[in-house]
């Protein structure tokens, strides 16, 4: 859709020619979007951020500014990191008059996949994540805002857990305990990671926090990956979660709300797929993150179903719900998944260890 005035907001930014053309873009349903043509032959994406779900975007902004600005600094192709484009005072962003938060970066232009149509769409998201972590693994993580506090802190995850089933404000609990008890049996082993993180055996990195598919830009033509889009949740974190929620996503047998837990399984190929292409892309992993891999998607599957177990518990006030049991559902399918993966460890563990050996 065409809009017959130029948002003005453009203006601020310093981009290459003046604005000719404006009009909405994408089918995102987080910030307003538009794409902007101009005289110069130029194409940039401008932004309205969500103030709603991104309650300080300065904070976000800085995130995103600091690290497309360490990448492009450090990519052989320019296409393989997103260029933002300063506004007037030299900062990433500009504040209008009614304190709205707007962005401005060059159209990046490729394909974007819901799924993978082949196992090589799959092994390219893998490379364009490796790469990520890998191109950032001398970043100071530590600098970064925590703009989600607590995200990935599986051991807080738990605490909150534990509030919302001693509350049971909905009163669900008495008819859930065989899954109110999956979760409880594995808290020990949920707080793994964090521990390591604490005592210094995993390294902080700077991670995407969102790594779908969706947010691969492959190539129109080869099909190979070019960048890692959709910045707003990096932070500081573990490469192991970026990983596990891939696995999580991607090498599922079935949607995260699938009501017949028979069909969710892991896919072993995909996950050998994935690993691989992880692996190759990111050979600064550590020997200790090498060997927490599938540590990783069994614990970021397992918060997930914490989540919308609590979330469940509280009275869906978090997740947008399609039903009333909506949010169990999505528990127990990830739970299902997380039983998989221990019937499958010593596979999981032996594909790692094959992929390491052959380099």
């Amino acid at each position: 859709m065409k809009n017959q005035v130029i948002e003005p907001a453009i203006r601020h930014f310093q981009v290459e020619g003046t604005p000719v053309s404006c009009e909405t873009y994408g089918c995102g349903h987080i910030n307003l979007t538009y794409m902007v043509k101009t005289d110069a032959g130029k194409e940039y994406i401008l932004q309205r951020i969500n103030k709603y779900v991104f309650s300080d975007p300065k904070a976000v902004m800085e995130n995103v500014g600091a690290i497309t600005q360490y990448l492009r600094e450090r990519v052989e192709d320019p296409r393989e990191a997103l260029n933002f484009i300063p506004a007037e005072d030299g900062v990433y962003y500009y504040v209008d008059e009614a304190e709205e938060y707007w962005r401005c970066y060059e159209f990046a232009d490729g394909v974007c996949l819901e799924t993978p149509e082949t196992d090589s769409d799959f092994y390219e998201s893998a490379i364009a994540f490796g790469r990520f972590q890998n191109l950032l693994s001398d970043f100071p993580a530590d600098t970064l805002h925590e703009t989600i506090p607590e995200f990935h802190n599986t051991v807080d995850r738990y605490r909150i857990f534990h509030e919302a089933l001693e509350k049971d404000a909905c009163g669900r609990a008495k008819d859930i305990k065989k899954d109110i008890s999956f979760v409880l049996t594995r808290e020990v082993e949920a707080g793994t990671l964090q521990g390591m993180l604490e005592k210094g055996l995993l390294p902080l990195r700077v991670t995407h926090n969102d790594t779908k598919l969706n947010n691969v830009l492959l190539d129109k033509q080869t099909r190979k990956a070019l960048c890692v889009l959709d910045l707003d949740t990096v932070m500081p974190g573990l490469s192991l979660f970026d990983f596990g929620d891939s696995i999580r996503f991607g090498a599922a047998t079935a949607a995260e709300d699938e009501k017949d837990l028979s069909k969710m399984t892991l896919n072993l190929k995909l996950f050998e797929i994935y690993t691989r292409g992880f692996m190759t892309a990111c050979p600064s992993l550590t020997p200790k993150e090498i060997e927490m891999l599938p540590m990783g998607a069994k614990i970021i599957t397992l918060e997930l179903a914490v989540r919308f177990l609590t979330d469940y518990l509280n009275g869906d006030l978090y997740f947008k719900t399609d039903y009333p049991d909506h949010n169990l559902v999505r528990a127990r399918s990830q739970m299902k998944l997380v039983a998989d993966m221990e019937s499958k460890w010593m596979q999981m563990k032996d594909i790692v260890a094959r992929v390491a050996a052959n380099g």
